[in-house]
């Protein structure tokens, strides 16, 4: 048994979205093999999608997620309409489905427009940041924003985070949403440890920090300090 979400928007792909469970591991180009996996379908109007199939739970979170909590996949879908009508970019959503074996969640499925954007922020695992310095600040800005509407990416991870520069101009988008907090504009201590699992060198961090504090009104010292703090202590903690 299934069960089937679909954008309004996109009814046309109804018969596509029903067949992804049996046609998923048959066809499509493989993007994301790790425990979930991410594919590429390219429909008949010449739309491409991605296909993101979350691994089946353990045998207790099959039980959490099918009577306490939403499965991963119908809040990743859920989570994006909010995004977007906060005009927080994120790849639009076409559908979720859930299957279920014996009455327990099994695979899930997330179905949205690929995203343009072909970049991620593992480009700043090794690179100084000179020549990155407008992205960067441009960057800052875009997660102020976020975090001024109150908006928190729990896995805020550089492979969740997809940019370009287009003209002169840096976009983003936010992927793997299915953690996330909406509420009050957030403070200052979870907005500095939000940047915690980023990748890049101490000048990145500091570029990041001071563009970062500047567009909250915030001080940039105080800012800076705790940023790096979070930063450092985070994958101190890691190795």
């Amino acid at each position: 048994m299934k069960g089937i979400k679909i954008n309004p928007k996109y009814i046309k792909y109804q018969q596509f979205v029903e067949n992804v469970p049996t046609e998923f591991t048959q066809s499509g180009e493989i993007i994301y093999d790790a425990r979930n996996q991410i594919r590429v379908f390219t429909l008949p109007d010449g739309q491409k999608v991605n296909v993101k199939r979350y691994h089946k739970p353990f045998f207790l979170n099959r039980i959490i997620y099918t009577f306490i909590r939403k499965p991963k996949a119908l809040r990743a879908y859920q989570y994006a309409f909010k995004l977007l009508e906060m005009g927080i970019p994120t790849p639009e959503p076409i559908a979720c489905i859930t299957e279920m074996k014996c009455g327990l969640l099994s695979y899930s499925y997330l179905i949205t427009i690929q995203s343009p954007l072909r970049r991620n922020f593992y480009e700043f695992r090794e690179h100084s940041v000179q020549g990155y310095e407008d992205v960067v600040t441009d960057f800052a800005r875009f997660v102020a924003d976020v975090h001024k509407k109150g908006v928190l990416h729990r896995d805020f991870s550089p492979g969740n985070i997809l940019f370009d520069v287009v003209d002169g101009k840096s976009y983003f988008s936010l992927v793997d949403i299915n953690r996330m907090s909406f509420g009050k504009e957030l403070g200052l201590n979870a907005s500095c440890k939000n940047f915690m699992r980023l990748w890049g060198n101490r000048d990145y961090f500091e570029l990041l920090a001071k563009k970062y504090a500047e567009a909250r009104g915030w001080d940039v010292e105080k800012c800076t300090q705790k940023i790096i703090h979070y930063w450092q202590k985070f994958w101190r903690n890691r190795k």
